[in-house]
This record gives C-alpha cells, structure tokens and sequence, in this order.
C-alpha cells in the first residue's frame, strides 16, 4: 500500500517545489493541498502541525514531518524511505 502523503504548499515557493521534486524523485504519489491566500486553509494546516505556519508542511501517514529542510534532513539521515515504506 502507499504511504498517504500529504504537502501544503504556495504555487510559486522554492522550498515547496524543493519538497514536491524530492518525492517525485522517490515515485511517491502526494495530495497537494495549494493554499495560495487562503487565511481559513493555512490556519487549518497551522492546526495540523504543531503551529507552523510556514510552507511547505509535509505530512507521513498523518504524521507531521515538518517543512522542506525537514524533509531533506529525513533523506539525508536515511530515515525518509522508512517513514514512506510505513504503509
């Protein structure tokens, strides 16, 4: 089964294009939630991860990772292909 990846990003930031490049690298399907100027939406998210209100936020199976640094840092650990293998 595939992990259930979910990112919510700004259309035209580097860091969430960054993340989303990452996981299509790994083959890994995602659900895009695009919250271009939406208070409503990016207070949701901020709900959903600890009070981060920074993009992009990034979650494993319901699992909150954190940002694209984040991301990155999962990968360079060796940790990442184990949170995405989860499911």
């Amino acid at each position: 089964m595939n992990p259930n990846v979910e990112i919510y990003t700004w259309s035209a930031c580097p860091f969430c294009i960054r993340a989303k490049q990452l996981l299509s690298q790994k083959a890994i399907d995602y659900k895009e939630y695009c919250i271009d100027g939406d208070e409503a939406a990016r207070s949701e998210m901020a709900g959903r991860a600890q009070g981060r209100r920074s993009l992009p936020q990034i979650f494993i199976n319901d699992q909150h990772v954190g940002g694209c640094d984040d991301l990155y840092a999962l990968e360079r650990q060796g940790r990442l292909d184990s949170l995405l293998a989860t499911h």
